[in-house]
């Protein structure tokens, strides 16, 4: 069901509570609250906006830390009151610099004898930033703003100045090394030159303009056939 934003049921102060997830991993990023204009900009921008009770304010999120984010769906509760925003992070979502404003465990509190926070569900991908899927989001965003910024001194910024054929040297260099380790029985060299494969992908992507949901969705495509 499509609903509009006169659906929608901001309270008496105008507004409306909006849970942050990562599209990606599903893992909770911020709660904020939106108005009807940041809700407007939101949807106009396509980075998320919101309204600070604290300073009466409109904000937009990665303003001035360049953390943004890219929203990919809103979805409205069965009440129509509060507003789940599916968004890809340009960076940390908390203002400490941690991936999540949730990241404080209330220790103490137990149900049935259990933590609040189970121990299994710690370790899981989405909430572990040493997921694989996180890590290559993470580096993808990190080749980005090398892309973007040209830090001196950086490799990555030697090898997008000098452009895609030293790109492309590299991968096949790097895919050459790492069937090398594979055929020698090598595992703990097959995990280097796998992961120096990886990096050179990375930027190879990011100088074709190529996004990681994209190569996900053909991967995804591939799956159903």
């Amino acid at each position: 069901m499509r609903l509009a934003i006169e659906d929608i049921k901001f309270d008496e102060q105008g507004l409306i509570p909006a849970v942050v997830q990562d599209a990606r991993t599903r893992q909770i990023l911020t709660l904020a609250y939106m108005n009807v204009e940041s809700l407007r900009k939101t949807l106009e921008t396509g980075e998320t906006w919101f309204w600070s009770r604290s300073r009466s304010c409109l904000w937009h999120k990665g303003e001035t830390s360049g953390n943004t984010q890219r929203v990919v769906e809103l979805w409205l509760d069965c009440d129509t009151d509060a507003l789940n925003v599916l968004a890809l992070p340009e960076g940390p979502a908390c203002h400490t610099g941690a991936e999540s404003c949730f990241h404080h465990r209330v220790q103490g509190a137990s149900f049935g004898g259990s933590a609040l926070v189970a121990p299994d569900l710690q370790s899981t991908p989405t909430t572990r930033s040493s997921g694989l899927v996180e890590l290559l989001y993470t580096l993808y965003r990190l080749v980005e703003s090398r892309k973007r910024d040209r830090p001196e001194g950086s490799y990555t910024t030697y090898l997008f100045n000098q452009g895609l054929d030293k790109i492309l040297k590299k991968v096949g260099e790097e895919s050459a090394e790492t069937i090398i380790a594979a055929k020698n029985d090598d595992r703990s060299a097959l995990m280097k030159e796998t992961s120096d494969l990886l990096y050179h992908l990375v930027v190879l992507l990011v100088e074709q303009g190529v996004r990681l949901e994209e190569v996900g969705a053909e991967l995804e495509a591939r799956r159903k056939k």
